[in-house]
């Protein structure tokens, strides 16, 4: 399928958020830890949350997340701690990325884990049991949700966890979010120094728990506010000042692209103010996951741009780094990338497609950071545009509410 799409002359929008993914899959793993019967509320209703769910409602013999990362290495380091012997598995692309470091750390503890198929990778064999481990040492810029999926079980274990990350730390505000819930579900752990996490034995209580909305979602309509045209206002239902979501970091940058975040008792409001920085360096290490919003964002605007900790990319859905320089050109800008970890832009163009369709390689952020393109390039398509039920399921209606057209087609034309 194939959407085609058309920006409003002006853009008025309120918009109900969806709850955080991020928040969402932690809360359910520590509420399943706790052995609690309150499930959190306010659940994300993406399907990551929702394979989440149901694995964790029926624990079937043979569990299959499909493409969500966020559950594979949540639930690999909960099966090992929880009774009984289960297969982990997911999509082919699921299937091609790298899941052996927390596999070694895991094994590192005490856990029975085996391979299933190809070696370093899912699908897994796990057998649950009793982990008499108590120390980890694992380099620090590998992701953060093998460091949050053993820091969630490090309660749960007879003596604790005492986790020692080396090298440079990425993505560490998702890393604070997880000892965050972890507090909320009456744990104790926390940073004994720059570099060493503690986590006291002693698990986790049943506690009423409501789930914050997603700062990775508000991205996008920061991005459309700053794309659009005369002077838009969009408010953001469900989001707080003090947020414990890394990704709220990006109201900051887009402030020196021109959009103002006001604070209100509902959430936030968006309005367009001065004039973006003729250029943006940014170390976007602990916020990877809004790198195709300001990457797509700054070329749009024509500011030139250096994005640097950007090392994660090449193993989320799809390589982001390479989609991003093969869909940007399309539009008619030639971005470059460095070591693996970094991307700019120096002003670069190159002929644009005349109908440009985006393909979105089953990435949900491919397809909503290109989608507000549309008030710039009024002939953008997005290919499989249904890949951002991964985390924002309502984002096609959210958008046709804001005065988006929007037209299908069931296959590229």
């Amino acid at each position: 399928m194939q959407y085609l799409l058309n920006a409003p002359a002006s853009l008025y929008a309120t918009v109900q958020l969806p709850a955080s993914k991020s928040i969402s899959n932690r809360a359910l793993i520590l509420h399943a830890l706790s052995g609690g019967s309150t499930r959190p509320e306010n659940l994300s209703d993406c399907n990551d949350t929702q394979v989440m769910i149901r694995a964790l409602d029926h624990m079937p013999d043979v569990i299959d997340i499909h493409a969500a990362g966020t559950a594979m290495r949540f639930l690999t380091a909960y099966l090992c701690v929880t009774p009984g012997t289960h297969t982990i598995t997911g999509t082919e692309r699921m299937q091609q990325r790298p899941i052996r470091i927390l596999v070694d750390a895991l094994r590192t503890l005490g856990a029975r884990i085996d391979y299933a198929g190809n070696e370093g990778f899912p699908p897994l064999c796990i057998n649950g049991t009793q982990l008499t481990g108590s120390e980890i040492e694992l380099a620090g810029n590998v992701s953060s949700q093998y460091i949050s999926a053993l820091l969630m079980i490090g309660a749960v274990l007879p003596v604790g966890l005492k986790l020692r990350l080396t090298g440079n730390i990425i993505s560490r505000p998702y890393i604070n979010l997880t000892l965050q819930l972890m507090h909320d579900f009456g744990a104790q752990a926390g940073w004994t120094s720059e570099s060493s996490i503690d986590v006291t034995p002693g698990g986790y209580r049943d506690t009423p728990f409501r789930v914050e909305s997603d700062w990775s979602a508000a991205s996008y309509w920061y991005q459309m506010t700053a794309l659009a045209t005369g002077s838009p206002e969009v408010e953001l239902l469900g989001l707080f000042a003090n947020s414990a979501q890394g990704d709220s970091r990006g109201a900051e940058l887009f402030a020196r692209l021109g959009v103002q975040t006001e604070y209100i008792p509902q959430g936030v409001k968006l309005r367009k103010q001065g004039h973006p920085v003729v250029r943006l360096d940014e170390d976007l290490v602990d916020i990877p996951d809004l790198a195709q919003t300001f990457v797509v964002t700054c070329c749009l605007l024509d500011v030139p741009f250096r994005f640097t900790g950007l090392q994660s990319l090449k193993i989320k859905e799809t390589d982001r780094i390479c989609a991003l320089i093969t869909e940007l050109r399309k539009l008619g800008y030639v971005i470059h990338a460095e070591q693996d970890s970094i991307l700019w832009w120096d002003g670069e163009r190159c002929p644009a497609d005349e109908q440009p369709g985006i393909d979105t390689y089953e990435d949900h952020r491919m397809a909503m950071a290109f989608a507000p393109a549309c008030l710039v390039c009024p002939s953008i398509r997005i290919n499989e545009p249904q890949v951002v039920s991964k985390s924002y399921p309502r984002y096609w209606d959210d958008l046709q509410a804001a005065g988006f057209g929007i037209t299908a087609y069931p296959e590229s034309r």
